[in-house]
């Protein structure tokens, strides 16, 4: 009974804060850029990436963004679209997409990660100085048992 009441008490407080933070608004990131969150994501891993000098394929980006290959394939295509990507084929594999920024994409990904830096700033200085190491350590605690629930 008391793994029941602290896994409803986990559900509610998760869902709480998914809610609070706005991360069920699909045409903003939480940071207010006017992009849905998958869109934000992938250019700051993309920026991120490219800074760590490494390319960048379709395949690889689903995997860090924890979405599937289709999923990936539309985003992928709305942000060429955009301006903010362009893709080509791998030269060692023509099946696989290699995605590389673009200077607007490269601008844009800096300003949103700006914007979410900042917005994690005013999250954090709401925290009481002496809970923030212990709510920085649960949410590694929380991420890894997601994850570890994915593996299997």
């Amino acid at each position: 009974m008391v793994v029941e009441s602290k896994a409803r008490e986990l559900q509610v407080a998760v869902q709480a804060f998914v809610r609070t933070f706005g991360l069920l608004v699909t045409k903003q990131t939480p940071c207010g850029q006017p992009v849905s969150p998958s869109y934000a994501h992938a250019l700051m891993l993309l920026c991120a990436r490219e800074a760590a000098q490494q390319l960048t394929t379709q395949s690889e980006l689903a995997v860090e963004l924890g979405l599937d290959k289709s999923s990936v394939a539309r985003l992928c295509s709305r942000l060429e679209e955009d301006g903010r990507i362009t893709q080509r084929a791998a030269p060692q594999d023509a099946r696989s997409r290699l995605i590389e920024l673009t200077p607007d994409g490269r601008k844009m990904g800096a300003n949103i990660q700006g914007a979410s830096l900042a917005r994690f700033r005013k999250v954090l200085g709401a925290i009481p100085p002496a809970q923030r190491t212990g709510v920085l350590a649960a949410l590694e605690s929380l991420t890894q048992a997601v994850a570890s629930l994915e593996e299997e």
